[in-house]
């Protein structure tokens, strides 16, 4: 599933190239995870004002209203300069516009286009209210994040992934960050102490960042708005390297199932 780091990387390759455009055409392929929500028709001539992020959902602003994109379990946005080609079975949004073709393409369909009228429409706060603070922001405060910790009687890993504390910590970096800062997945959140909650604050931030720059992670279906892969999977600690030796230490790294989702730590590094 795409992540923070894989919609961020998403954002900043599409951000420059489609602001200022002037949409010409829109097709909509099969049903996604939500409809539309106005005739696509209504939005011919409109124009792209910017593009921005809130968690996983990028957020284009138009002159009149704006779309909330989400890529779902396996979606991926791409932008040509030219026309768009025929579109093929997992293609299910086609944006045409003056300065090029933006097309959703996803085979498992839990991705979604959804129209607003404005932020604060009943429409956009329905996905958006309950997010919690953007981690790559000065938002993002440690004290703030202790106290919320402090709260919460969940297993941290189950915490982090929530994203009512902090938005867009998903599965494979709440692994990564939690390598970094010593905690074993299934620690009690409240029971993390100011010093280690610190260092979890600290790690997500350095995690999240690194995989921006490293394009974010390709497992399998994301590659950015060019079609490039991400390749911060290549360097992580411990997501995905279940029985091979810790980097830091050497003993093997394990994995654990946490509400459906594979969790992987270093039973040494993280108590």
């Amino acid at each position: 599933m795409p992540e923070l780091p894989e919609i961020e990387v998403t954002r900043l390759g599409l951000a420059d190239r489609i602001a200022g455009a002037r949409i010409e055409g829109v097709r909509l392929g099969k049903p996604l995870r939500w409809p539309l929500g106005v005739e696509p028709a209504s939005l011919i001539g409109r124009t792209v004002l910017r593009l921005r992020r809130r968690g996983k959902y990028l957020l284009m602003d138009l002159d009149e209203g704006l779309l909330l994109l989400h890529l779902g379990m396996s979606g991926s946005l791409n932008f040509g300069d030219g026309p768009l080609p025929d579109p093929g079975a997992h293609d299910h949004f086609d944006l045409a516009t003056t300065r090029g073709g933006l097309r959703l393409h996803d085979p498992r369909r839990f991705g979604a286009v959804v129209h607003a009228a404005y932020e604060d429409d009943p429409v956009a706060r329905r996905l958006l209210a309950g997010l919690g603070v953007e981690p790559l922001t000065d938002a993002f405060d440690a004290a703030a994040f202790h106290a919320g910790l402090r709260r919460r009687g969940a297993p941290i890993k189950q915490v982090l992934l929530a994203g009512d504390l902090v938005v867009g910590v998903g599965n494979i970096y709440a692994s990564e960050a939690l390598f970094l800062a010593g905690i074993r997945p299934t620690t009690r959140a409240s029971r993390i102490g100011a010093g280690r909650a610190m260092k979890l604050h600290a790690a997500i931030r350095n995690v999240l960042a690194r995989a921006v720059a490293r394009g974010g992670s390709t497992l399998r279906d994301f590659a950015g708005p060019g079609g490039e892969s991400g390749y911060f999977q290549l360097e992580a600690n411990v997501y995905g390297r279940a029985g091979l030796p810790c980097r830091v230490c050497g003993t093997p790294v394990r994995m654990l199932r946490q509400g459906q989702r594979a969790t992987f730590y270093c039973p040494q590094c993280q108590t």
